[in-house]
C-alpha cells in the first residue's frame, strides 16, 4: 500500500496548539489522520481536563468532515499524582470509544518495553532524553505500523 504521510506537528505542540491548527491541517484534502498528541501536555502539567477537551476538539472536527481518525496516547508517570495521571490516561481511551476510533494506547511502548526489561534505551533518545532519534523512532515505526497498517486498509476508499 502506498500512502502519503504529511506530518503536521510542531515541536513542542500541545493538544491546544494542534486544536488551533486544524483549518491549516485540513487546508488540503486529507484522506485520515493519525492523531498523536498529549505528550508536552503531559510534560507541562497541563489539567487533563484541558487536553482533554482539545483532543475532542480534534476529533469532533475530524468526525464532522469525515475523515477517519486514529488516536495514539501515552501512560502519564505517577509524579503528578495518581488523579492526573488516571485522568490523562482515560482521556485517550475515553475519546477513543466515544468517536469509535482505533487506539493505539501507548505509541512510545516498542521504546519503553526495553526500559521495562531493565535496559537502557539512551541509545533510542536525542540529546534532551525526551524524544526519540532516528533509531527511536524506527523502532517505534516498527512496533506501531502493523496498526497503522489495519488502519489504512480498513479504509473505505483507501488514502491516496
Amino acid at each position: 500500500m502506498d500512502v502519503v504521510v504529511i506530518n503536521a506537528g510542531v515541536s513542542g505542540d500541545t493538544t491546544a496548539g494542534g486544536l488551533a491548527r486544524m483549518d491549516w491541517t485540513l487546508a488540503e484534502p486529507v484522506d485520515a489522520m493519525l492523531v498523536t498528541l498529549g505528550g508536552n501536555d503531559l510534560l507541562r502539567g497541563i489539567n487533563p481536563a484541558a487536553s482533554r477537551e482539545n483532543l475532542d476538539g480534534i476529533l469532533a472536527r475530524l468526525a464532522q468532515e469525515g475523515i477517519p481518525a486514529m488516536l495514539a496516547g501515552l501512560p502519564a508517570p505517577g509524579n503528578y499524582g495518581p488523579e492526573f495521571q488516571r485522568a490523562f490516561e482515560r482521556m485517550y481511551i475515553d475519546l477513543a470509544a466515544e468517536y469509535e476510533v482505533p487506539l493505539i494506547p501507548d505509541f512510545m511502548q516498542p521504546m519503553t518495553e526495553k526500559a521495562d526489561a531493565g535496559m537502557s534505551f539512551t541509545d533510542l533518545m536525542q540529546d534532551d532524553h525526551i524524544h526519540p532519534n532516528a533509531d527511536g523512532v524506527a523502532l517505534i515505526v516498527e512496533g506501531i505500523g502493523p496498526e497503522i497498517l489495519r488502519f489504512l486498509e480498513g479504509l473505505d476508499d483507501g488514502p491516496s
